[in-house]
């Protein structure tokens, strides 16, 4: 073990080397040690849980989404999740429950504290006992109105060299930009006007990782996160983290270094601790935060699937989603993709490129406005705009609204199959699995797009619709419930299971599901077509052990295999778990 923990000590000493420089290594590297030593003994992992499996579902939800009188945001939620989600989820990601001043909690005042109106660190760490939390890193920018940054204004030395200054240039136009906004912000500071670095908006002030002053900050922050009961870290916006001009400042190798670091460094203090990195881009940008598939992030957002899934069911051709997930590849044992279909945001187009034409990409464009939502355009940096994020609650993306509620629900309730049958482990918003609709009157309160998804609810009027089986709450929340019921239980489930994609029919998009021990084998088949579909597979051509029978778990009706051959019919928008 001791030498393990020295190894591990030698590859920070190389990383601070590589970002720093020789003359500065061995000091941070003290500091650092420092640090580690401190937390150690404050750090209890003690869930004997190495790893996630099956049985591992996610929950995404702001420490508000559901509110009561006379009780704090995360203490309602708290009694919600244990009165009709224990034992159904077992991970909780509360979106930024930090004091923040713009974006929903993403333009943090105060990392290290909880907002009041949300409740404090006791809550955080009570509803740690109960359920695996997933705690926001928002490291790429600090609000404007944060200490750091006033500070820095001030020309208060704790907080020199802290952010980024730098004048106008062309070399400027080769940086990506995820928003069509300024890429600087004019601030006036005790030395006079300065320009500082906001990818994301002028009261998202971009830290910067040159100054290793920062990097201490940050690496304290992430291991006060694990002390207060963070068993999985999300990386926001990480992409973006080191800037060099001249380049794309995007996906640099310094800000590969520092996720690596991070690892290291969790690694040595809290082994259990996942660290997620949240990348809206391309597939391949995407997994390559995973490094070597060990020293690196554990988990990547699954960006593509959310608009993949989104255009096989508006056209009834699943073609695109088969071809792209059977690309996919485990990376290595201790890796997986983290599935969603609904978050927070809207729905990214951007991982979508490159695998759907610009023509289909502006046809859910222009379907989302159809069906009540929005449409988010990015600076393509020439004069010109794409769609970045429709903005639109999944449920509704998914149908028109003229169309008959059953067809609705069974459109929308055979995309969460896939959500929760694909390989990878399955995040399920807290809008979807309650049967949310489009918010528009958050829209048009606040004109920010991504309101239509952030509906906060009352949990008297929630507890109402939940137990009224009239109402669209109810049927999704306990299709959804028995749905996950039936996931936990299949070993050929768990985010490592190998999977196979099945060409039969463009409009069934179908693979097979084998546990890591190969007891375990199911087929997964998903018609996302508004007809009737024939499917025709041979098990014989995909290793499938013999078998005479296979038992459906979503209908529990057994399916008979002939010279080992299957013929099903799927009726419109059906899915089946077939298990051998």
């Amino acid at each position: 073990m001791k030498s393990s923990i020295e190894e591990k000590k030698k590859k920070i000493l190389d990383k601070l080397v590589f970002l720093y420089g020789e003359e500065k290594n061995n000091k941070i590297f003290e500091s650092m040690m420092k640090l580690i030593e401190r937390y150690q003994n404050n750090i209890c992992n003690s869930s004997g849980k190495e790893w996630v499996d099956e049985k591992s579902i996610f929950l995404i939800t702001y420490g508000d989404s559901i509110r009561q009188e006379g009780n704090s945001g995360i203490k309602a939620l708290h009694e919600f999740l244990n009165k009709y989600l224990k034992g159904i989820i077992t991970n909780v990601h509360i979106l930024p429950f930090y004091p923040y001043s713009s974006d929903d909690g993403f333009s943090v005042i105060d990392y290290f504290r909880v907002n009041p109106e949300l409740g404090n660190w006791n809550d955080i760490e009570n509803m740690s006992k109960d359920f695996d939390l997933m705690f926001d890193a928002v490291i790429n920018h600090i609000s404007a109105k944060s200490e750091w940054f006033q500070g820095y204004l001030k020309g208060e030395e704790e907080y020199e060299n802290f952010f980024i200054e730098t004048e106008p240039c062309p070399e400027l136009s080769k940086v990506t930009r995820p928003r069509a906004l300024p890429l600087l912000t004019k601030f006036e500071t005790s030395k006079g006007e300065k320009y500082i670095w906001t990818t994301f908006s002028e009261d998202q002030i971009d830290l910067n990782f040159k100054n290793e002053k920062v990097l201490l900050k940050i690496i304290e922050l992430i291991l006060f996160y694990v002390s207060k009961g963070a068993k999985t870290i999300r990386l926001d916006a990480i992409g973006y983290l080191w800037k060099e001009v001249g380049t794309s400042c995007i996906h640099l190798k310094q800000t590969h270094k520092v996720i690596q670091l991070f690892r290291d460094i969790l690694d040595i203090v809290a082994p259990e601790t996942i660290l997620i990195t949240e990348t809206n881009v391309p597939h391949k940008d995407n997994i390559s935060y995973f490094g070597d598939g060990y020293n690196e992030a554990q988990m990547v957002y699954q960006f593509p699937l959310p608009p993949l899934v989104l255009n096989a069911y508006q056209t009834g051709n699943a073609s695109y989603l088969l071809k792209w997930a059977d690309s996919l590849e485990q990376i290595s044992s201790r890796t997986t993709f983290f599935n969603f279909l609904a978050s927070h945001d809207g729905i990214g187009v951007m991982p979508a490129r490159g695998i759907l034409s610009e023509k289909e990409i502006n046809e859910m464009a222009k379907k989302a406005k159809e069906y009540g939502g929005y449409v988010s355009y990015k600076d393509n940096g020439d004069g010109t705009e794409s769609p970045y994020e429709l903005n639109i609650n999944y449920f509704d993306a998914l149908s028109h609204p003229d169309d008959k509620e059953d067809i609705k629900i069974k459109r929308f309730m055979g995309s969460q199959a896939i959500l929760l049958s694909l390989m990878g482990v399955p995040a399920i918003y807290i809008h979807s699995l309650l049967g949310s609709r489009n918010y528009n009157e958050g829209v048009k309160e606040s004109g920010i797009y991504r309101r239509i998804n952030r509906e906060k609810l009352l949990l008297e009027n929630l507890e109402k619709e939940l137990n009224d089986k009239n109402t669209l709450r109810n049927k999704i929340f306990n299709k959804y419930v028995e749905l996950i019921k039936i996931r936990k239980e299949q070993k050929a489930f768990h985010p490592n299971a190998k999977q196979k994609v099945i060409f039969e029919n463009k409009s069934v998009f179908s693979f097979i599901r084998a546990s890591l021990d190969n007891e375990e084998t199911i087929i997964v088949l998903n018609n996302v077509s508004n007809k009737e579909q024939k499917i025709k597979i041979d098990l014989k051509k995909y290793e499938f052990k013999k078998v005479n029978v296979l038992r459906d778990l979503i209908s529990n009706e057994n399916v008979n295999v002939v010279n080992g051959i299957i013929e099903i019919t799927l009726n419109p928008y059906q899915f089946m778990w077939l298990k051998g």
